[in-house]
């Protein structure tokens, strides 16, 4: 941990809000910064003794290509005679809408010191870092092949057999030991002033995901006129309002661990025999249900998202079953790892062990780790919803559903996908298992043929 408290500065920064926008003033990027491009980095790269070394070769022999697809940042692939690494660069701004949204270049340092963490809790679950740069807000990673983004994967129908166990041990891990059930209070309270500058990611998801696809937006979409009327619907249903704020309340005050912020298909690289998560730049110090229910939503998503990428009806059954019963997989496993290691390591200060010893001590904490659980699952069902609801209503899709070319087949799997997700939120107590979540999916695209 101390890789995490050594490296807090005093990296806050005021951030004015634009009225009219609602989005962060433009910020001041430091002296020397400038976005690379492809006839830049190689002269970069070579400065570093490490990168050279795993390249090989002379600079002129190295080939390098931008493949950022993502929303915010550049990405380049830069190979050599040995071998090869990915660069990320963190630009001044939001790249999915352009300049007129800025966005603070400190978010790569809180994704190093994530990933940092990170790989010192799970080893090899994510990319290994060669290098990092916080003025050019640039970081140099391990390279990453025959991997592919998961999501892309999912969508072509491939089966992942090692994944359950490897989300699972990532969420276990990297949400257990940076809890206050691990953690001593100091220690938890240095943890959270590490992350506490990220607030200007922390405002999109509060915006994007709890705010937005509820009200008048102006950069909300959604498929048309064929959801209209369930964008509308969202737009005056008072539980769903109330429903959705107070999760946005949770998301804002509590701060239980260390969370990926942004952990779905699009963040994970993997083959069917290695997992690595990507991406954590929206890591902060949140409620643990955030992440979970991040997995869940993907997933749920994907699952209605097949009978658009089927080229007969039923073709892809078995692919919709392993969807299903792989998040069953994970969800079971997370919870199970989770208890392992509270049962293994008490070290933290909430539930002190002495407090527990003696005569029926240990049961009755047994049946409070049950209950603890328990809670956690149901603000995973949630913000699961919340993170289904926003992908199709809000700003950022999932390419699981933007990739039907027929507008009609997708927005009937929106409409499944949507109806799931508002009686999950709402009537969330109707979900006290990962089996009673499944079963609705099954039943909700069975039930509606058509929207």
């Amino acid at each position: 941990m101390a890789c995490i408290f050594g490296a807090f500065r005093c990296s806050l920064q005021g951030i004015a809000i634009n009225q009219q926008h609602d989005m962060p003033a433009m910020i001041e990027t430091p002296e020397g910064y400038a976005p690379q491009k492809p006839e830049t980095l190689s002269a970069y790269l070579s400065g570093i003794d490490a990168v050279r070394s795993i390249l090989g070769g002379a600079p002129e022999q190295w080939t390098i290509a931008e493949v950022g697809d993502g929303n915010l940042n550049l990405v380049f692939i830069v190979k050599g005679p040995e071998g090869g690494v990915a660069v990320k660069q963190a630009l001044p701004y939001v790249r999915l809408v352009g300049e007129s949204w800025p966005l603070p270049l400190s978010r790569a340092h809180y994704e190093h010191m994530a990933l940092t963490e990170q790989a010192r809790l799970t080893c090899a679950l994510v990319p290994k870092i060669h290098h990092y740069d916080e003025r050019q807000a640039l970081i140099v990673m391990e390279l990453l092949e025959p991997h592919i983004i998961m999501r892309r994967g999912m969508i072509a129908a491939t089966e992942y057999p090692k994944f359950a166990d490897d989300i699972s041990t990532f969420m276990a891990r990297t949400l257990y030991f940076t809890s206050d059930l691990a953690l001593t209070a100091d220690r938890k309270k240095a943890l959270i002033a590490a992350f506490a500058g990220n607030s200007a990611l922390c405002k999109i998801t509060e915006d994007l995901i709890f705010t937005d696809p509820y009200r008048v937006a102006e950069l909300n979409r959604w498929t048309s006129p064929q959801l209209d009327a369930y964008a509308a619907r969202w737009r005056e249903d008072g539980d769903l309002k109330v429903a959705v704020s107070r999760l946005k309340l949770k998301f804002l005050s509590s701060a239980e661990a260390m969370l990926h912020g942004d952990l779905h298909t699009g963040s994970i690289m993997l083959t069917p025999e290695d997992t690595r998560i990507i991406d954590p730049e929206f890591a902060f110090i949140g409620p643990m249900g955030f992440d979970v229910g991040a997995i869940v939503a993907n997933f749920l998503i994907n699952f209605f998202a097949q009978d658009g990428h089927e080229k007969r009806p039923g073709d892809r059954d078995a692919y919709r079953d392993w969807v299903l019963s792989t998040l069953e997989k994970i969800i079971t496993q997370f919870r199970e790892k989770f208890l392992a290691l509270w049962r293994e390591n008490p070290t933290g200060d909430a539930y002190p062990s002495s407090l527990f010893q003696g005569s029926g001590g240990e049961a009755r904490l047994e049946l409070e780790r049950q209950a603890y659980m328990d809670r956690l699952w149901a603000d995973t069902v949630g913000f699961a919803a919340a993170k289904m609801i926003r992908r199709i209503l809000g700003l950022a899709h999932n390419i699981d559903l933007e990739l039907i070319e027929d507008p009609d087949r997708r927005a009937t799997c929106e409409a499944r996908a949507l109806t799931l997700a508002r009686d999950m939120m709402v009537n969330s107590a109707r979900y006290p298992t990962i089996a009673s979540v499944t079963e609705a999916a099954r039943r909700v695209r069975m039930d509606m043929a058509s929207y």
